[in-house]
């Protein structure tokens, strides 16, 4: 597919390193500064990889970070907040709006898990089914807060949201530093709606390769790279509940086009594997969605040059135990 452009200095983003430094400053106090973890040498042969452990995140997923820097950043009237999720926004949503006395009424895709749903209850919000798919959740939870007044908190394409998310990149960055390990060559990471990608694009585009993966049955961001703008997708993949989203966001298409690298496509057999492999090597608890981007080492979707130094984002751990016994 086409590639994009490259980020320079002389192209300025909808979201900024000033802003992500800002969501940073705001959130420290709410959320967890999860640790790196350096892979074993057979990993990718020649290369050295380092793993974020993300999933260590409260609420299980990176998602906490923007649902805090857009809660303590925007004003939520008596009606509340509202979100739409397949499991892990919600989840985070709910736990921010509980830590500020916030109501919150979260809208899920009926192939959510019963472990994220269960996860969003257990810390106060109410949970409605909204259809199918991630796509008919958002179209319902669209129209309550239209009608309610309620604050909605989109999954990925606000700045807000994507700023939040880009805070794990500077973190990750001061990990290494604080580790006396030297700056990352290319980091891997998992793609659903694209706020994650995007914010840690807007972090380090330029200064670092970011590789954004991708389902092959899910794949929205590929897909707008292809066309030049956002398309919707067939969404058909064992990662849907959280890589699942019909078509990248306007601002996440601004913000990733000139600061990803490329995007790389891996099958759900990869994923599969991927996860069962940090459960064995590392007893990593993954959901398919955060095991995607190591997917893309291991299957060797993403191949490294020797020497290369490479990051792999774990963003997220909402998963049954019972399923990774293999």
């Amino acid at each position: 597919m086409p590639l994009p452009e490259k980020h320079s200095p002389n192209m300025p983003l909808p979201v900024t390193a000033a802003m992500i430094e800002a969501a940073h400053e705001r959130i420290a106090g709410h959320i967890r500064h999860t640790p790196i973890l350096e892979g074993d040498p057979g990993l990718a042969p020649g290369a050295a990889v380092t793993f974020k452990l993300e999933m260590l995140q409260h609420s299980g997923s990176f998602k906490a970070r923007g649902a805090f820097n857009n809660l303590l950043s925007r004003s939520a009237p008596a009606a509340g907040v509202a979100a739409a999720s397949g499991g892990n926004h919600g989840a985070a949503v709910a736990l921010a709006a509980q830590r500020l006395g916030l109501p919150a009424r979260i809208f899920v895709p009926e192939i959510s898990s019963p472990v994220k749903i269960a996860a969003i209850r257990a810390k106060g919000a109410e949970v409605v089914v909204g259809g199918a798919r991630y796509a008919d959740a958002q179209a319902a939870c669209d129209r309550y807060a239209a009608e309610s007044g309620a604050l909605l908190v989109h999954p990925y394409d606000t700045a807000e949201t994507i700023a939040g998310a880009g805070t794990v990149a500077l973190e990750w960055e001061r990990n290494l530093e604080r580790a006396g390990l030297p700056p990352l060559d290319t980091v891997l990471v998992a793609v659903g709606g694209g706020g994650l990608v995007s914010g840690v694009g807007a972090w380090w585009g330029g200064r670092v390769k970011v590789v954004a993966v991708e389902p092959e049955g899910s794949c929205c961001l590929a897909a707008a790279f292809e066309a030049g703008r956002p398309v919707d997708v067939a969404v058909e993949s064992i990662a849907a509940d959280s890589l699942g989203a019909k078509r990248a966001g306007d601002l996440v298409f601004a913000v990733s086009r000139p600061t990803v690298d490329r995007v790389v496509l891996v099958p759900d057999a990869a994923i599969r594997s991927a996860q069962l492999a940090l459960w064995a090597g590392w007893r990593i608890a993954s959901e398919p969605g955060g095991a995607a981007a190591l997917a893309a080492l291991l299957s060797g979707r993403y191949a490294p040059t020797p020497g290369e130094r490479v990051g792999v984002l774990l963003c997220g751990a909402n998963v049954d135990p019972a399923t990774l016994a293999g």
